[in-house]
C-alpha cells in the first residue's frame, strides 16, 4: 500500500529524524475568508521537496481552499480574503508585488476534472511555452512538447494524433494531457486538485503511476478524498477537519497510528 522511491524514503527518513532538508513551501497563520464565512483557521503547515503531500478530510474541510493558496488561484474568486505567509522557497507568495503570472510558471495545478483547451493535442501542450517564450524555435518548441508527453506517460498514444483535438482523448488521456501541459513549463511544484475523482480505475493507476514518477522532479502536493490513494501515493499527508489542520506527518504515521481521534474516526470511516 505504501510504495515509495529510495530518494523519496530518505527524503522521508531525513525529514522524520530531524535533519536538515528544508521545507520547499511553508504556510504559517494562514486564514481564508470567503466574504464573511472563514474557510481556513490559521494553518500552518511545510511542504518538503522530492515526493507528494496528501491533503486529506471531509467535503468543506478547506483543504482544495488551502491547495489554491498555493499559487494564488483564490486571488480569482470574489470575495475572498486570504491573511499570513505562503513561503516559497522563503518568499512570501501573497506579498502584493509577487507576479502571479510567473508564480504559477513555478506552480503549476491540475484540476479535478480534465480541461484541456479546445486545440489540438500538440498545441495543448506548446501553448504555455508560446506564451511565455520558452522555445526560441520551432524545433525546441517541438522537441519540448515531445518530451512533456513522454514525461506524462502520453507520447506513445498520441505521437501520430498530435493534430487532432485534446478533446478527442478519452478521460484518463485528458488528464494526462493536462498533466504534460503543467509540466511543459518546468514548473517547481505541482498542485493537484482531485485528479482522478473523474477517472475509471483503470486510467487512475495510470494517473498514480505518473505521479510516482514525477515526484522524483517536482514537489507534488494533492487532494483525495481516498484514503486508499494517499497512502499509495503520497510520503507526507495532512488531515483537514473544519478548516484546521487537525494531524500531519509520515504517512504511514496517519494511518496506522494516529495521534488524534478525529483523524483515526476519518480514515476508519466514521467520519466523513
Amino acid at each position: 500500500m505504501f510504495q515509495e522511491t529510495s530518494s523519496q524514503a530518505a527524503a522521508v527518513a531525513e525529514i522524520t529524524s530531524g535533519g536538515l532538508l528544508a521545507p520547499k513551501i511553508s504556510a504559517r497563520r494562514l486564514n481564508v475568508f470567503y466574504g464573511h464565512k472563514q474557510a481556513l483557521f490559521d494553518v500552518d503547515l511545510d511542504i518538503f521537496p522530492r515526493g507528494v503531500t496528501a491533503l486529506i478530510g471531509p467535503s468543506g474541510c478547506g483543504k482544495s481552499t488551502f491547495l489554491r493558496c498555493l499559487n494564488r488561484m483564490n486571488d480569482t474568486i470574489e470575495n475572498c480574503t486570504v491573511t499570513g505567509s505562503v513561503l516559497l522557497e522563503g518568499v512570501d507568495i501573497l506579498a502584493s508585488d509577487i507576479d502571479v503570472t510567473a508564480l504559477r510558471s513555478r506552480v503549476g495545478m491540475v484540476f479535478q476534472r480534465p480541461n484541456p483547451f479546445p486545440k489540438s493535442i500538440f498545441d495543448n501542450v506548446a501553448y504555455g511555452l508560446r506564451i511565455h517564450r520558452l522555445a526560441q524555435s520551432r524545433s525546441e518548441l517541438e522537441d519540448r512538447v515531445e518530451a512533456s508527453l513522454r514525461g506524462a506517460g502520453l507520447w506513445d498514444e498520441v505521437k501520430d494524433r498530435l493534430r487532432e483535438s485534446g478533446t478527442s482523448l478519452s478521460g484518463g488521456q485528458q488528464q494526462r494531457l493536462c498533466i504534460a501541459r503543467a509540466i511543459a513549463l518546468e514548473p517547481e511544484v505541482i498542485l493537484m486538485d482531485e485528479p482522478c475523482s473523474a477517472l475509471d480505475p483503470i486510467a487512475t493507476a495510470k494517473v498514480e503511476e505518473l505521479i510516482g514518477r514525477l515526484s522524483e522532479n517536482y514537489t507534488i502536493v494533492i487532494v483525495t478524498h481516498s484514503m486508499q490513494q494517499a497512502a499509495r501515493v503520497s510520503q507526507r499527508t495532512a488531515f483537514f477537519h473544519m478548516g484546521r489542520i487537525v494531524e500531519e506527518g509520515d504517512t504511514r504515521e496517519i494511518f496506522t497510528n494516529p495521534k488524534d481521534e478525529r483523524t483515526e474516526s476519518y480514515i476508519t470511516g466514521r467520519i466523513g
